[in-house]
């Protein structure tokens, strides 16, 4: 699917590893585009596509933009959060004025939590091998 060639309003968003590059096009008519598939294909579970709609929908903004995402990284639902994510931050390009409702309910906030490093002489982060007392 071919981008338009007007201005853009940009962000990225980032949950766990996954990140996405969104850019909203003005004067749309609501079409979601994710890695070149429509969001009906590209999500498999209908809660995915409410998360992604969520900012849109909470600023009454879900039918004035065309939104383009490349998304890589993490699996769906973290995929679905990043792009959720990145709209945010890219309404709040848009216009500075809807940052406080979209921060009052958490949709700016990075949620930062992400797998925990494997330590030597543990089997994963935090996993002793099993004790035996003979």
């Amino acid at each position: 699917m071919n981008t338009p060639k007007t201005q853009y309003f940009y962000a990225n968003g980032k949950r766990k590893t996954a990140v996405a590059r969104v850019r909203l096009y003005s004067g749309g008519t609501g079409k979601i585009v994710i890695n070149g598939k429509e969001v009906k294909e590209w999500a498999s579970v209908d809660e995915q596509i409410q998360k992604i709609k969520s900012p849109l929908v909470l600023t009454a903004m879900d039918a004035k933009f065309d939104i383009y995402v490349k998304v890589l990284g993490g699996g769906p639902n973290a995929q679905a959060e990043s792009i959720r994510h990145g709209i945010s931050k890219a309404l709040t390009v848009f216009d500075i004025n809807l940052r406080p409702s979209l921060k009052k309910i958490g949709y700016l906030t990075r949620d930062s939590r992400i797998k925990e490093r494997k330590k030597p002489g543990l089997r994963r982060a935090r996993r002793a091998p099993q004790f035996s007392k003979r």
